[in-house]
């Protein structure tokens, strides 16, 4: 298994306790729970973008307001 980082992460206190409860709900420590829940984010992303097609293109997007 490949090593762990380590990151400190500021969080708001009340954020905290919510995580600290949904946390022990699903047995998991803190720590535990929110590496799972940015798995799951990367997840879905990855997902996200592979139905956008190629090179990440969206053809229901336009880029119009982002010129200058």
């Amino acid at each position: 298994m490949a090593e762990r980082k380590a990151y400190l992460l500021r969080i708001d206190p009340v954020l905290w306790n919510d995580l600290e409860a949904w946390a022990a709900d699903e047995l998991r420590s803190v720590n535990g729970q929110i590496e799972y829940l940015l798995r799951q984010a990367v997840l879905k992303r990855k997902g996200a973008l592979s139905r956008q097609g190629p090179a990440g293109s969206n053809p229901g997007k336009t880029n119009e307001g982002n010129r200058p």
